[in-house]
């Protein structure tokens, strides 16, 4: 393809995803591949005065389902919200939809289980017939979150382990069989603390992933997320996949000045584990080897996701909840 711009750029390198909630953007920037999303993400979306009948139409119908579902009624309300705007997004895409569970399950591998299934059905509610092979299921990647993955998995449900800052997180997605992982690029704390800036990028981290998945024949495709910039993206040129904000994607517009070189064409900066590494049968080991990655900082970095996706979700509730 011709490359005249950044998303030209990153078009011919990867496939490329909209990290968004919004379907004109889709529409103005496309065509994408996947269609990602989370709790922070939707509240930004459903605050627009625009999503008036979403929320007024998510609160009805929870209403008539959340007995069935035998869970709290604005819960289940954000998560008919967030399948409803999954369900316009994927009009204008080719690949999957990204919904993400509940964080405050984050730590219970019943409960993600139950939300993820819960969520597939509401696609069904909502449009019967949805395929449910384009439905994917984001999960923080926790000890917990990864057992529910490979739940899900063997149950035909498509997964993502989100919220990824280590390889040894990494290792243990490829042995639950995740459909995707999504390296955080940058401390997700970046989106929403202005000015901060996080001086321990793990660009190089993912390069390193998707380079031990290749080295071991896994299917998972590596998904790197939390870009903070193009130079970011540019450097990332080459990943399976890549998700992108729609601010990010006004400035991919722009003509591509070739002054960033991907870290996929030059040499590995980090380690590849050797072929025989597992966590799987052993989760002490896994939890102190991630607990003592880079000194405790991945440990922080994750506690930190989930908390800043558990207040995003407390402000969908409280959204929907008003709608009464």
């Amino acid at each position: 393809m011709a490359v005249h711009t950044g998303l030209d750029y990153m078009r011919s390198r990867t496939l490329v995803d909209c990290d968004t909630m919004d379907d004109e953007v889709a529409k103005t920037f496309g065509p994408f591949q996947d269609c990602t999303s989370n709790q922070a993400i939707a509240l930004a979306e459903l605050s627009k005065p625009e999503r008036f009948d979403v929320l007024t139409a998510s609160r009805a119908e929870a209403s008539i389902l959340h007995l069935r579902h035998s869970i709290d009624e604005n819960e289940l309300a954000v998560e008919i919200a967030m399948v409803t705007l999954t369900l316009e997004m994927a009009k204008h895409i080719g690949g999957r939809v990204h919904v993400q569970v509940n964080p405050y399950s984050s730590y219970s591998t019943e409960k993600i289980v139950v939300n993820a299934l819960r969520i597939v059905q509401l696609f069904q509610n909502l449009q019967p017939g949805f395929n449910a092979n384009r439905i994917c299921i984001k999960i923080p990647s926790t000890w917990e979150g990864m057992m529910a993955c490979r739940t899900l998995e063997l149950a035909g449900v498509h997964t993502l382990a989100t919220t990824l800052f280590s390889m040894t997180q990494a290792v243990l997605a490829a042995e639950v069989g995740c459909t995707y992982i999504a390296p955080y690029a940058n401390e997700l704390k970046v989106h929403f603390e202005a000015g901060y800036v996080d001086n321990a990028k793990l660009l190089p981290l993912c390069v390193a992933i998707q380079k031990y998945y290749n080295s071991i024949n896994s299917r998972i495709k590596v998904l790197p997320a939390s870009l903070a910039s193009v130079e970011d993206m540019f450097a990332l040129a080459g990943a399976d996949h890549i998700t992108i904000s729609p601010g990010l994607l006004t400035q991919l517009t722009q003509p591509y000045a070739e002054n960033v070189k991907s870290l996929f064409d030059v040499a590995p900066t980090l380690p590849i584990p050797a072929r025989d590494v597992s966590f799987m049968n052993d989760p002490g080991r896994y939890k102190i080897t991630f607990a003592r990655d880079q000194g405790g900082a991945s440990q922080i970095k994750l506690t930190d996701a989930i908390n800043i996706f558990c207040d995003a979700q407390d402000e969908l509730e409280r959204l929907l909840g008003s709608y009464l």
